[in-house]
């Protein structure tokens, strides 16, 4: 297949972009950052990626449960020992993630074998770190992957296009992300080995983990299908909504601003803005101001509103 001449359609979602290359230039400009300064950060972000991540594949401890599991080596009664060993297994895989981040090589299969080693290390040996040698189906999915014998071809041509295309890392990442899942290289655990790995190309590049929310479920399967017809938008404005959020919790951190992100109900309601809380929702959810997503909620600023309130009738004078 020819990657660079694929039909991708990103429509409306170039100032997002922007928006997002933005506020990594101001993270930019705060390098070098303390290791004390970004270590909690940094912790949380781990955390809620282990959590978040096995959540998406059904595992069902809590936020509050899998940092006990991690942390403290705790046993929590009533969930399955494969439970506990899904959050030891991932937290594991994103250490190794992280000390790849300094090495600038190109993306390779043995990077990638091995994060799906230790994402199934103690769970499924047998397959651990193996391509998978017959066909699937996925449960929902509007495709078949393709023939087992074809995965290590496609792999390797993915991997070769990831290393020379120039195109946006970010668009690219989102791309990879699919792909791989199309691909769908081994018998289990390649959602989990996918989100690692693209986060691996955009750490490498000084981003954030872009985090898929557990509450995103839905919109995410959405996305992933919807990719499979050539439609590219959704799963990039996940992407972009998941790395505005990291990228936003570390720079309110860092200049003391997080707390000026409200929940949009509050704001709607106590600055008496001209649009109601469906609207600014609806914008939030569109990725057409900055807002991010905190359990059900959709955060975001005063500032963020009355910026697209303006931008909006500036255009309306224009036109």
């Amino acid at each position: 297949m020819n990657w660079q001449n694929y039909p991708y359609h990103f429509e409306g979602l170039e100032k997002h972009l922007e928006r997002i290359l933005q506020k990594k230039a101001e993270l930019d400009q705060l390098r070098p950052i303390p290791s004390y300064a970004v270590k909690s950060i940094k912790e949380s972000l781990m955390l809620e990626w282990t959590y978040n991540s096995n959540s998406i594949e059904g595992n069902t401890l809590t936020l509050h449960e899998t940092k006990m599991v991690i942390e403290e080596g705790f046993t929590i009664k009533g969930k399955s020992l494969r439970e506990h060993f899904e959050a030891i297994n991932h937290q594991e895989a994103i250490e190794f993630v992280v000390s790849l981040i300094s090495d600038k090589q190109n993306l390779n299969k043995t990077d990638i074998m091995r994060v799906h080693y230790l994402v199934l290390q103690k769970i499924e040996k047998d397959f651990a770190g193996m391509f998978r040698t017959s066909g699937v189906r996925i449960s929902g999915a509007n495709f078949t992957p393709p023939n087992a014998f074809k995965v290590d071809e496609l792999v390797t041509e993915l991997i070769d296009w990831v290393n020379s295309s120039d195109m946006n890392i970010i668009i690219k990442a989102a791309i990879f992300h699919h792909r791989f899942v199309w691909i769908h290289p081994f018998f289990d655990g390649n959602g989990r080995t996918v989100r690692l790995i693209f986060n691996l190309l955009l750490m490498r590049e000084g981003f954030p983990p872009a985090i898929i929310l557990k509450n995103d479920r839905k919109k995410y399967y959405d996305a992933l299908n919807l990719a499979n017809n050539g439609d590219y938008s959704k799963i990039l404005l996940l992407v972009l909504q998941a790395l505005e959020r990291s990228l936003d919790i570390y720079l309110g951190s860092l200049n003391n601003t997080y707390d000026n992100y409200r929940p949009i109900s509050n704001i709607v309601e106590e600055e008496r803005l001209p649009y109601g809380q469906e609207y600014v929702s609806l914008l939030a959810r569109k990725g057409k101001i900055d807002a991010f997503k905190e359990g059900r909620n959709w955060l975001t600023t005063k500032e963020a509103v009355l910026d697209y309130i303006e931008k909006r009738e500036r255009k309306r004078k224009l036109n």
